[in-house]
């Protein structure tokens, strides 16, 4: 029962990003399947590489699939040049670090749900969100609005839609079914508690699990304290004397546990664990632009190339 609440859901992101004034490759392109890196590219190499080995076998069923993708991304990365040096104007920025990122991609549930996003970025703030609902583009700042006029008027929000609702979604599972072995392995957390002092907050981590769907609470005396969050950690924010006097354990819900995974917090730094067993729903952690090498713009929608 435990495991059924985890639905077995797959992911397919792609992550562009462009950059001015600093020492690093111009343009970056990162794709990722369930959360892990599987391709990439750069202005310094000016070719998509693998990144992974099932991806490879990509090239046996499509010869052409890495020399399409290059060209494909080398075009991109010369439109993200005029966009970088667009928004820059737009915002009346001459010189300095500045960052132009979007991610657009799309996610397949185990019950045949399907959802699209496509989201971009400015120096990590919303610059331009697709709408899928409305099938138009939406402005969160002024700067963007002559952007979402130019877009809107091409109709590329149609198409856009399209293509993250069915062309992504084939992507995604011809893929998936490429990775198999490896894409719905199981692997369980690693979880520890740690305190940097009496005064500190108290850190519940956990790490080395897949897939990226994990939980983490809190209980007080077998009590639950707070609403669970879907980050690697949580941290415990209570006053020395609360610990002292109170039982406090961190609960981790991950697909790969039959139960629950608990660590209880002994005042001093110790620790204990135990598992028991329970039933929770789950929330989906999402680890953007891994392996971008930049600050990483972390809000969860995407975006393919076009004119600004």
């Amino acid at each position: 029962v435990f495991r059924f609440l985890f639905l077995e859901k797959h992911s397919l992101r792609n992550f562009f990003t462009g950059v001015t004034g600093i020492n690093f490759p111009e343009f970056t392109a990162v794709g990722m399947v369930d959360g892990e890196q599987f391709v990439h590219y750069d202005s310094n190499t000016r070719e998509q590489r693998p990144k992974t080995e099932w991806i490879k076998k990509v090239v046996g069923d499509d010869a052409e699939y890495w020399d399409t993708e290059t060209k494909i991304l080398q075009a991109t990365q010369e439109t993200f040049k005029v966009n970088v040096q667009t928004i820059m104007q737009r915002f009346n920025h001459t010189k300095g670090v500045h960052t132009v990122q979007v991610m657009y991609g799309c996610e397949l549930d185990e019950d045949g749900t399907k959802r699209g996003y496509e989201q971009h970025g400015y120096d990590g703030e919303d610059f331009l969100v697709l709408d899928l609902t409305t099938g138009i583009y939406v402005a969160p700042v002024p700067q963007a609005v002559l952007t979402k006029q130019k877009l809107d008027s091409t109709g590329l929000a149609r198409l856009q839609k399209n293509y993250l609702e069915t062309t992504c979604i084939e992507w995604l599972e011809k893929y998936v079914g490429y990775g198999k072995s490896v894409l719905e392995r199981k692997v369980a957390p690693e979880v520890s508690l740690f305190q940097k002092d009496s005064s500190s907050p108290v850190v519940c981590h956990a790490t080395g699990f897949f897939p990226k769907a994990v939980m983490i609470s809190w209980q007080k005396n077998g009590e639950e304290l707070n609403e669970d969050v879907e980050l690697r950690e949580s941290i415990l924010t209570v006053s020395s004397e609360e610990l002292k006097n109170n039982q406090y354990t961190c609960v981790v819900q991950h697909s790969s546990l039959e139960k629950e995974m608990v660590r209880n917090f002994e005042s001093g730094g110790g620790m204990g664990g135990v598992i028991i067993g329970a039933v929770v729903a789950v929330l989906l952690i999402v680890l953007l632009a891994a392996g971008v090498g930049v600050v990483v713009w972390k809000k969860k929608k995407s975006g393919k190339k076009s004119e600004v």
